[in-house]
Formats: C-alpha cells, sequence, structure tokens
C-alpha cells in the first residue's frame, strides 16, 4: 500500500524540498543518525537540578539514569512503571518510611569513576541547597529534614553546618567554601519593611536577618565531632546590615547557615547502600526516585568546570544509556550509544539525534518526508485528515482505515493558564472566575485541539484511581458579566484594563490564545493583547511573574492527585502565580501524612475545591497525547505520562526498507 498526500498537499509537499535542503544544510558532514525525533524546542539545561519542561527530560533521561527509571510494565506496556535502575534492588521498613537502596555492581560513570550511594548524597544535597534554585526541590520534602535544609528553617538546638563567605569563586556553588560544624546555642532576628492591608494579609512581606550563635565542633576522620570541645562563634548572612552587627563585635560573614546535612534522611552507610528517611509513607516515592530531576550527576565533573560548563559536551561526564556527541543550537542533539552503561548491551540504537524544531507543520514536513521517525506535535488544523489515511481503491473506491503512524491516547495532563494574582484586577477572584466562565473551553477542543481532548474545569485530569475532582461551573458568559459587575467592571462601572497573553512559540498555543482572546472581547468587553516569545525567555518571564495570563500545562509526575496540586502551596516554586491561601497549604500538608488512601483522597478534593473557588489558573482542558511514529519503530507505547524511553526503541530494518520504498524515499 502506498500512502496517499493528497488531502496533506497544501501543508506538506511546499515545504518538505526547503526543510531537506535547509536540515541537510545544518547537519553538515554528520552522518545520519539511527533514530530521528523532534524534542520541540531549544532545551534550556541538562542539568537535572535546573529543569522543568519535557523537551530537557527526554535528554536527561537518556543521558543519565535514577535509582529507579520508569519503563513499561512488562504485563502491560502501556503503563509505566518503576524497575530498577542504578538501585537494582530495595527494602522498604515496616512502618513504610525507611527505603533502603541497594547499589547496583559494575555501574560507571563514562569518566570511569564507579556510581556509588555517595553520587546521590552529593546529588541531593545539591539539588535541594537553596542556592541551587531548583523549582522542583518540593518534590524530596517528603525526606525527614529535607525542607528545613532548603528553606533554612533553624531553631535554637540545631546541628548546623556553615559555609564561610571564602568560596574561590562566589559565583559557583561549587566547590563550597570552608565548611564549619556546630551547634545553635541562640538565633538573633532583625525585620525590615513589611505592610499588611486592612484584611491582615501580608502586601510586602517583612526581610528578616539572622545572626547565629554557634558552639563550634572540631572534625574527626573527615566527621564532625559532635562530643569534642566546643568553640563559640557567632555569624552572619553576608548582606546583613551593619546596623544591626554592631552588638556582635568579631562576627563572621557567612554564605549560608542551614541544618546539618548529616540530619536530612539522606545516608549512604557505604558506597553501595543509600537509606532514605522519610517524613511519612509516600506511597509514590519509587515514582519520584524515578524522576529525571532526582537524577544524580558527577560530583567530579560539577566541582571541576561548575555551572554551567559542566554540561558542555566536551566536559560532561554522565551514566545513562546514551551520551551527547554534539550539540548545535537550534538544530540538534547528537546522541550515541554509551558503552559503559551497565544495560548496554540491551540497548539497540547506536545514534539519535533530538531536534529543535518549534514549527508543527514543520515538524508533519519532516515526518512525510522521511527525515524523522518520531513528531512529538502535530498540526491541530490536519488532524481530522491525518487520522484517515487513503489505501488501495481498486476494490472498494470509498474504503478508508486509520493510521498505523499516528497514536492519540489518553493523558495525565492538563492545559491551562496561569493568572497572576498579584496584578489588579487580576487580584481579585471574582475576576479570575469571570475569566474562566468567558472560555467556551467546548470550542477549542472541537475546533482547535481536534484530538479528542476534554474541556477541564478543574485542574486534576480524570483517570487516578480512588481520585473525583471537585465539581465545576461550565461556560456562562452571563455569570461571568454579573461576576465582572460585582468587582466594579462593565455597565455601570470602570473599565477593564487590556489582559495580554503570554505563550511560547507553538503553533497550537498561539490559535488557542487567540480564540480566548476572541472570547473575552465577546463575552466580557476586554481587549486583550497576545505576547509569544521564545521558550527560554518565557520560562523565565513566567517565573518572575512579569505576565498577566500565561499559557501553561503540567504532565503528571506520578499517577495521584498530589502532583498536580502541591504546585500551588504558598511560594511554591512551580507556583509562579503568587496565589496563596493558607488553608490550602494546610490540607496539602494534611494529605502528606495522612496514612488512610480514602482519607487523604478526600483532603486532596477539598484542596482542589478550594483552587477552583479561588482561580488562580483557569484549567481549559485534559490533554490526550498525540505522537506521530513510523511502523517500523518498535517498543513505542502510548502511556498516561507520554514517557517514552528512547533506549528500548528499536528499528525493524526490513519493515523501514519496505516503507520507504512504498513512499518512494530510497
Amino acid at each position: 500500500m502506498k500512502w496517499s498526500l493528497r488531502g496533506l498537499f497544501p501543508y506538506v509537499i511546499p515545504l518538505v524540498f526547503v526543510v531537506a535542503l535547509f536540515f541537510a544544510f545544518r547537519m553538515g558532514s554528520l552522518p545520519p543518525a539511527d533514530f530521528t525525533f523532534s524534542n520541540g524546542t531549544e532545551i534550556q539545561s541538562v542539568d537535572p537540578a535546573k529543569s522543568t519542561g519535557a523537551p530537557e527530560g527526554r535528554i536527561i533521561d537518556a543521558i543519565f539514569e535514577g535509582l529507579y527509571r520508569k519503563l513499561p510494565d512488562p504485563t502491560s506496556p502501556d503503563d509505566m512503571v518503576p524497575l530498577p535502575g542504578m538501585a537494582k534492588s530495595h527494602d522498604l521498613s515496616e512502618d513504610l518510611k525507611t527505603y533502603t537502596f541497594h547499589m547496583r555492581e559494575g555501574a560507571k560513570w563514562t569518566n570511569g569513576e564507579p556510581v556509588t550511594a555517595y553520587d546521590w548524597t552529593f546529588s541531593w544535597m545539591r539539588f535541594l541547597h537553596p542556592e541551587s534554585g531548583t523549582q522542583y526541590a518540593y518534590q524530596l520534602w517528603y525526606i525527614k529534614n529535607a525542607k528545613r535544609y532548603t528553606t533554612g528553617d533553624l531553631k535554637e538546638g540545631d546541628r548546623v553546618e556553615v559555609e564561610l563567605a571564602d568560596r574561590k569563586d562566589k559565583a559557583q556553588m561549587f566547590p563550597r567554601g570552608t565548611m564549619v560544624s556546630g551547634i545553635v546555642k541562640k538565633i538573633d532576628t532583625f525585620e525590615e519593611g513589611g505592610k499588611q492591608s486592612s484584611g491582615g494579609h501580608d502586601e510586602e512581606e517583612a526581610i528578616k536577618y539572622h545572626v547565629y550563635t554557634v558552639d563550634c565542633v572540631p572534625e574527626k576522620d573527615g566527621e564532625p565531632d559532635w562530643d569534642g570541645p566546643v568553640k563559640q562563634r557567632v555569624f552572619y548572612t553576608e548582606g546583613t546590615p551593619a546596623k544591626y552587627l554592631t552588638k556582635f563585635p568579631g562576627a563572621e560573614a557567612a554564605m549560608h547557615v542551614l541544618l546539618h546535612f548529616s540530619e536530612v534522611g539522606i545516608k549512604a552507610p557505604d558506597e553501595k547502600t543509600l537509606i532514605v528517611e522519610l517524613e511519612a509513607p509516600t506511597p509514590y516515592f519509587l515514582e519520584l526516585a524515578s524522576f529525571y530531576p532526582m537524577h544524580p550527576v558527577n560530583r567530579t565533573c560539577v566541582e571541576t568546570f561548575g555551572y554551567p560548563d559542566w554540561t558542555k559536551p566536551e566536559n560532561i561526564v554522565t551514566c545513562g544509556p546514551y551520551q551527547i556527541k554534539e550539540r548545535r543550537i537550534r538544530d540538534r542533539i547528537r546522541l550515541t550509544k554509551n558503552p559503559t552503561y551497565w544495560n548496554a548491551d540491551e540497548v539497540s540504537l547506536e545514534t539519535i539525534d533530538a531536534l529543535a524544531v518549534q514549527s508543527d507543520t514543520t515538524q508533519l514536513n519532516m515526518f512525510m518526508s522521511g527525515q524523522m521517525e518520531w513528531a512529538t506535535v502535530v498540526p491541530n488544523s490536519v488532524l481530522d485528515q491525518l487520522r484517515e489515511r487513503d489505501v488501495d481503491k481498486k476494490e472498494d473506491p470509498e474504503r478508508k482505515e486509520e493510521r498505523d503512524d499516528l497514536l492519540i491516547a489518553p493523558m495525565l495532563s492538563t492545559y491551562f493558564y496561569r493568572v497572576n494574582t498579584k496584578r489588579p484586577p487580576l487580584d481579585d477572584p471574582r475576576v479570575r472566575q469571570a475569566l474562566n466562565l468567558a472560555i467556551n473551553k467546548q470550542e477549542i477542543v472541537d475546533h482547535v485541539t481536534r484530538g479528542g481532548q476534554i474541556p477541564a474545569g478543574s485542574l486534576v485530569p480524570p483517570g487516578i484511581t480512588g481520585y473525583e475532582g471537585p465539581v465545576t461551573q461550565s461556560y456562562n458568559p452571563e455569570r461571568a458579566r454579573e461576576l465582572l459587575a460585582e468587582a466594579g467592571f462593565g455597565p455601570g462601572g470602570k473599565k477593564m484594563r487590556p489582559i495580554q497573553i503570554l505563550y511560547n512559540t507553538s503553533e497550537g498555543h498561539k490559535s488557542i490564545a487567540e480564540v480566548i482572546q476572541q472570547q473575552w472581547k465577546k463575552n466580557l468587553h476586554i481587549d486583550v493583547q497576545l505576547r509569544n516569545v521564545e521558550w527560554g525567555v518565557y520560562l523565565t518571564t513566567q517565573r518572575e511573574m512579569d505576565y498577566d495570563v500565561c499559557r501553561a500545562g503540567w504532565i503528571g509526575d506520578y499517577p495521584d492527585p498530589n502532583t498536580f496540586l502541591d504546585m500551588f502551596i504558598t511560594d511554591g516554586e512551580n507556583n509562579e502565580t503568587g496565589w496563596s491561601n493558607p488553608e490550602y497549604d494546610k490540607l496539602i500538608e494534611e494529605a502528606r501524612s495522612e496514612p488512610d488512601p480514602e482519607k487523604r483522597m478526600k483532603i486532596m478534593q477539598d484542596a482542589e475545591q478550594l483552587l477552583v473557588d479561588q482561580m488562580p489558573i483557569l484549567p481549559v482542558y485534559f490533554y490526550v497525547s498525540i505522537n506521530m511514529v513510523r511502523p517500523y519503530v518498535k517498543n513505542f507505547y502510548p502511556n498516561l505520562q507520554d514517557l517514552h524511553p528512547l533506549h528500548i526503541l528499536e528499528i525493524d530494518e526490513e519493515q523501514r526498507e519496505k516503507i520507504r520504498e512504498m513512499e518512494g524515499l530510497k
């Protein structure tokens, strides 16, 4: 059977030749890879501690490996489960709070060093360190005292580690300066600024400065001698105003005063054993141990080159199935098989190209012209035509059959808009509710996305066992106008200022933003401006909250409502809306330690109800995964998290040659 492209001619054929020439030119002398896919956009980093996006995750998961790794369930390949990675096995205590991981024998870094339990004590310490600025730090706060380490939450009597302000390079976190261990004797706190509204909520957070009196202890065999003689010293963190230090003659500047990392529940009694103690039973901890931000990094490499130089292809040391051979900005990352990987014999593909292709149409053109095996995004405008393909019409001119290269499946993911709740009038929940009720989400999934997506009224997608989200309101422009009027806008009130929608470069995001722009103008009579920026600028702008309304999406890191809901705790690293609700924070914290599964799910539902009532986000739809994958690619399984480990993929060469011949691509 020969595939007919007639229905897609306007989208595909005119650009095929141009695309082919462009990428041929960019490739230069680089030979074709065994497997090529579009990674969407230019990745920001391959540092696990500094990455949050799916494009980054695909690469990091290929070049590093965690204690466990998400792989297809051998008995049900469409389900992804944590299976042994750098840890060959684990034990779990009776109280379900202590994991003992047994490291795999013979695993090596690409510089020849062995992979050991100490790589996790270093990597997770770095991950949790406040200076790392890790957006996912809260995912390890299930570990005993991890949150206190990150937040600098100290009290008198705590064991602490003090980093003196004598780093050779203060811009580099590692290697650190001189480290001093001790016990906090006294904490003096000084506060500046801070204003309160009439309602008692902080409008401007006070700045707090601390001066620590510490009973310092000597070291013995490289470890603090807590029973040894003490010497009292006084420390202050750099930036403390001099006026607060007059009472402390001889006080010493410090980069950080933190809970001693030995107090955190991450221990390596030897190189083959890692013990992790949790605050409370966490049924999805193995999922977190498999999550790419928690993958280890090589200490020698990080401390030799510093960030970001340690991530450059010529410097980076990795431990996963692949290593970075070459990176061409705005073009591709070339991955090559890592011969030192512990399971290298089972890795089929020798070379993989991850292309930086932002245009949905360009992805389709390249897929149809045989330049890639996997397109991660498909233009919404041609989905209906792609669903069916022409077949041999000699017997039945009207017969159609579904394509075997278009894979659409349910997905544990939500498309939503963040709202900057710090900017008037978006600080008013009634305005945010009005914006939500004025979006016709059914129109968006029917006429824009077209892939079977489900309109969303809340954040957590359906399909999580034991959880049912709160009842939500649907499209209601009349009620939306009433809410705006109650907030003082519209007929009889003042005119709403223009609202700007921020989104990263994508034809799909643009189409959705344009529809919402029209709907808000029609239903609420407000002016809406669109702002399109590249991925890196988008991430920075969102993080700095320099926006009104911002396109967002979230793929569940594990199959539990918490992976969606704990984002929006006060000052959460992935909150990025400015929204804060003490009751919500309390519920999320209660859910962390609730052992009864049914009660826990009810607590999570109550938390999501608060989120829906306050609406710091505007849910748009629940995703489906849409991938175009060549039929000769084996072991590619649609799944709820849309995870497709590169190292398990294989190519049926005989089938590839047949298909390319049928397509006239030989």
